[in-house]
């Protein structure tokens, strides 16, 4: 499969049902969804799949504890029940998670963290989900042979709470999202933008520019979802359409990458006298991922961790760590914008996590849906959402919601685990197997082949064989793209290997490169 790259539609091609413009966890659910009900559908996105809000999460597929202070209750159980649903739904890429809420008596009374977790244990399944998770208790966290839920803790810290989430590779995630609709039959065009649109005829005439090479074409769409993040409301410029009242609040949130601070295999959710929490998760074998913070920004195309920030979840992890952090233990950090929806909140922290979905027909002109806010344990419902704002424009659709059958066919965690070792049968060292499924679920079988030749592998991280795949099949178009986005070989990688491995992906990059100018 040689994935599309450029606009090639002309004006006198059938129009798509909806030209969905954004490639984050939104765009990518929306596009599933709807192409699932039969609806035709192109997406495009500027830069490259997951390139900005959706990389950049807490890795978690969460209800939002803290939520419930700001009585959130609607969103945290539609997260909650979701993340049961996401849990089957990508069992290669979202894992149960436990967290140990350490006890801070001048914080939070333990009366309150009973209340608030007895709701957390319940919301999800008066949805009528099932809810499969262990349920919360109280833990000791004095270190005994019998007990590790206090690991890495100073030794101050005697009592808390345990409770369970989901931690997710957030990327892939949308990766597989896009992956799913293409098969479906969506047209999915990276490094593609919308340059402008106008209402013609009943339809949207847009036109479409190729961010390499300059080249532009139009096509003709019966419905516009703008899924764009932090551009949603900037994308409004480029469509003549009447100005809307809502605005959005950038809120950023950045991280840092240290090594592991526990060997176990849980994670810690902190509380802060400013009533902030910060997480402490595991992540990969030898890391651990530090974060959030909530800062309010106006710039949002590049964001990055500033020092205040850096000092600021520094000073948080050392407050319980036994062992202190510094600087020199950072590996790496990242920041993320988040395009909330402004309820008019002035604390970033309290400005709801909740999407809004707006609707413009411009008084019966074809519609245009703007998407607001939104958080990635949730982005499935909101995608049906928004199917449903658009059902009325589309009376041949499925009215049925479709999308918490699993990605994979026959994807179980019994499935995924007897894949693992039939990679290592076929000769690949089992830590490598396990990447492989971890990255791609059942998708490794065909990905490694009868014969297993990989190619060189490296550090057990990323082989050649998967460069063309990652290429040809997920519109990986840069080293960034590949290194980062779609498998952490940059981070997981030695530093003395990843100049070999840049090399490589230049290579495959370069042949498609060749290819296209044949």
């Amino acid at each position: 499969m040689q994935v599309p790259q450029s606009p090639k539609s002309g004006t006198d091609t059938p129009p798509v049902d909806l030209l969905i413009v954004g490639g984050g966890i939104n765009g990518a659910g929306i596009a599933r969804d709807a192409v699932g009900r039969g609806l035709s559908v192109m997406l495009v996105e500027k830069d490259d799949l997951a390139a900005h809000t959706s990389q950049w999460s807490s890795k978690l597929i969460h209800g939002g504890l803290r939520y419930l202070e700001h009585y959130e209750f609607r969103l945290v159980g539609e997260a909650l029940a979701e993340r049961e649903v996401l849990l089957r739904v990508a069992p290669h890429l979202i894992k149960p998670l436990q967290f140990v809420l350490p006890h801070e008596p001048h914080l939070r009374p333990k009366w309150m963290l009973r209340a608030g977790l007895f709701l957390y244990d319940r919301l999800g399944g008066w949805s009528g989900q099932k809810q499969t998770l262990p349920t919360s208790f109280a833990a000791t966290l004095d270190e005994t042979h019998d007990t590790h839920w206090g690991a890495g803790l100073k030794a101050k810290f005697h009592s808390g709470f345990v409770y369970s989430d989901a931690q997710v590779n957030d990327a892939r995630l949308v990766v597989e999202n896009v992956k799913d609709a293409h098969r479906r039959g969506a047209d999915i065009r990276v490094g593609v933008a919308l340059k402008g649109a106008r209402r013609e005829n009943s339809l949207w005439r847009a036109t479409l520019r190729n961010t390499s090479n300059g080249e532009e074409s139009d096509v003709h769409a019966r419905a516009i979802v703008n899924a764009s993040g932090p551009w949603v409301k900037d994308l409004l410029s480029a469509i003549d359409t009447p100005p809307t009242k809502e605005t959005v609040r950038h809120i950023k949130g950045s991280h840092i990458i240290v090594p592991r601070v526990h060997d176990k295999p849980h994670a810690y959710i902190l509380q802060n006298k400013d009533g902030r929490i910060v997480f402490i998760i595991p992540y990969f074998e030898r890391f651990s991922l530090i974060g959030t913070t909530d800062v309010a920004v106006t710039e949002f195309a590049a964001p990055s961790i500033t020092d205040a920030e850096t000092d600021y979840l520094l000073d948080l992890a050392n407050t319980y760590l036994n062992k202190p952090l510094t600087r020199a233990d950072i590996i790496a950090t990242y920041a993320g914008v988040r395009p909330l929806y402004d309820d008019g909140v002035g604390d970033p922290s309290a400005i709801t996590r909740d999407y809004t979905l707006k609707l413009d027909t411009d008084d019966g002109g074809a519609p245009l849906l703007n998407i607001y806010g939104g958080k990635i344990t949730t982005y499935r419902k909101l995608a049906e959402h928004a199917i449903e704002k658009l059902l009325p424009f589309f009376p041949s659709a499925s009215k049925a919601s479709w999308t918490d059958t699993p990605f994979q066919a026959g994807a179980t965690h019994s499935a995924l685990e007897a894949l693992t070792r039939a990679l290592h049968r076929r000769g690949l060292s089992a830590h490598y197997a396990r990447r492989l499924v971890a990255r791609y679920g059942l998708d490794a079988d065909a990905l490694v082949g009868a014969d297993a030749n990989m190619g060189e592998v490296f550090d057990d991280t990323i082989s050649e064989k998967e460069l063309p795949y990652l290429r040809d099949h997920e519109w990986a178009g840069s080293v960034d793209a590949m290194l980062q986005r779609r498998t952490k070989t940059a981070l997981l990688a030695s530093h003395e290997t990843l100049p070999r491995i840049r090399a490589a992906v230049e290579r495959a990059l370069a042949g498609q490169r060749q290819a296209k100018k044949i």
